[in-house]
C-alpha cells in the first residue's frame, strides 16, 4: 500500500473564490499564480481560474507555457525581464512587464520594434522593495511614454500593510498624486485591499492568497470571508501507542507527559512540507476532531495526542490544513503564514485533483 499522504486540490473551491474576488469589484482581475499558484499547481490553477481577465507570474518561461497551452489573457511579469532575452520573449508572446528599475528601462532601447510591449510601471509609494522612487516618476514616465517599444502602460504600486491596522491611507495618497498627471490604468489592489480599500481598486486588482481560500487578515477568517479552502494535507494515524507520565516523544525529548496519555504517530513530517517548527500544540484533525501535536516534527512523521479519542487508531483520517482545519491556524501556530505553508507542499506528496 502506498503511502496515505496525500493532497487533494478542489478546482470548484477556487473557481467559487474568484466569484468572491468578482463580487467585491468592478475591476479586471489580475489573479497571482506564481511560485506554482501557491503550491496549486499553475497549470491546474490556470484553467480553473481561466474566467479571469488576466494572469500574474515569475518567470517568462512559465508566461510562454501558458501561451502555448492557449491562454490568452493578460500575462504580468511581476519581476519584469531580468535579461534582454527575456524581454525578447515577452514580446514575442505578447507578455506584459512590470518595468521597476532604469536598468528595465534601459533595457527597452535594445527591444525588438517590429512589436512593442505592454508596460506595467512600478512606483515605490511605501513598500520599499521595487519601484521608481516619488522623485524619479517623472523622468521615468516621460521616457516610457515617448519610447517606440512601448505600447501601453499600467501604472502600479504594491500594499505594504493592507492587511495590518497601519492600512493604505498613506501609500494611496502619494500613489494618487504621482499617478494624477497621466490618465493610464492603475493596479494597486492585493487581496486585502480588493476586500478591504474599494478606494484601492482602479482598472485592475491583483488578489492571490484569498483565491487559495486562505484570510489575508490575522483576525478575519477565510469562512467569515466567504472563502473555501481549495488545498487540503491529508494523512494517516500509522502507529498508536500509550504514554506514561515522565516518557518523552520525538527528538530531543521536546514533549514530555505530565501524566499517561493516548498518542498517534501520523505519516506526514517536513519532507512533506510540514512545518518543522511547528510546536506542541499546533492544531490538528484527527477524523474530523482537533486535536494537538505532540513534540517535534520529524523528516517524515509527527505525534499527535489521542487522549481524549479512544475511537481512534492505526488508519484514522488526518488532516494537517484544508476542509475542517484552515491553513491559517495552523500557520498562526507554527509562527508563520498560510502562504509559507501552501507554497513548501513537496514534490513527493500526491496530488488528487477534484
Amino acid at each position: 500500500m502506498s503511502r496515505p499522504t496525500q493532497a487533494r486540490i478542489d478546482l470548484a473551491a477556487l473557481e467559487h473564490n474568484l466569484q468572491i474576488a468578482r463580487r467585491a469589484t468592478d475591476a479586471r482581475i489580475m489573479a497571482v499564480i506564481k511560485a506554482a499558484a501557491y503550491g496549486h499547481g499553475m497549470l491546474r490553477a490556470a484553467q480553473a481560474l481561466n474566467a479571469a481577465e488576466g494572469f500574474a507570474l515569475l518567470n517568462v518561461g512559465e508566461a510562454v507555457y501558458l501561451r502555448e497551452a492557449g491562454f490568452r489573457q493578460t500575462m504580468l511579469l511581476l519581476e519584469g525581464c531580468f535579461t534582454l532575452d527575456d524581454m525578447q520573449l515577452a514580446v514575442e508572446h505578447d507578455l506584459a512587464c512590470v518595468v521597476h528599475s532604469p536598468q528595465q528601462l534601459a533595457m527597452l532601447d535594445a527591444c525588438p520594434r517590429r512589436k512593442s510591449l505592454q508596460v506595467w510601471f512600478k512606483i515605490n509609494s511605501g513598500m520599499g522593495r521595487l519601484g521608481f522612487a516619488p522623485q524619479d516618476v517623472p523622468a521615468a514616465m516621460e521616457k516610457l511614454r515617448s519610447h517606440p517599444a512601448v505600447r501601453d502602460i499600467t501604472l502600479m504600486t504594491h500594499f505594504a500593510s493592507a492587511d495590518e491596522a497601519t492600512g493604505v491611507a498613506a501609500q494611496l495618497e502619494l500613489f494618487n498624486t504621482l499617478a494624477a498627471p497621466y490618465r493610464l490604468p492603475r493596479s494597486l489592489a492585493n487581496s486585502a485591499a480588493l476586500l478591504r480599500y474599494p478606494a484601492t481598486h482602479g482598472d485592475w486588482v491583483r488578489p492571490g492568497i484569498m483565491l487559495y481560500g486562505a484570510s489575508p487578515f490575522a483576525e478575519v477568517s477565510a469562512q467569515e470571508l466567504g472563502l473555501q479552502p481549495v488545498m487540503t494535507l491529508s494523512s494517516e494515524i500509522i502507529s498508536v501507542r500509550a504514554l506514561e507520565a515522565g516518557e518523552a516523544v520525538g527528538y530531543g525529548a521536546a514533549f514530555r507527559a505530565e501524566s499517561g496519555m493516548r498518542i498517534g504517530t501520523v505519516a506526514c513530517g517536513y519532507a512533506d512540507g510540514y512545518p518543522r517548527h511547528a510546536p506542541t500544540g499546533t492544531p490538528i484533525l484527527v477524523a474530523g476532531q482537533r486535536v494537538r501535536t505532540l513534540g517535534r516534527v520529524s523528516m517524515d512523521m509527527l505525534s499527535v495526542d489521542l487522549s481524549a479519542l479512544p475511537a481512534a487508531g492505526v488508519g484514522s483520517r488526518v488532516t494537517l490544513w484544508g476542509e475542517g482545519l484552515p491553513v491559517e491556524d495552523v500557520a498562526r501556530a507554527a509562527g508563520t503564514i498560510s502562504y509559507e505553508l501552501l507554497c513548501a507542499l513537496a514534490a513527493r506528496v500526491p496530488v488528487k485533483v477534484v
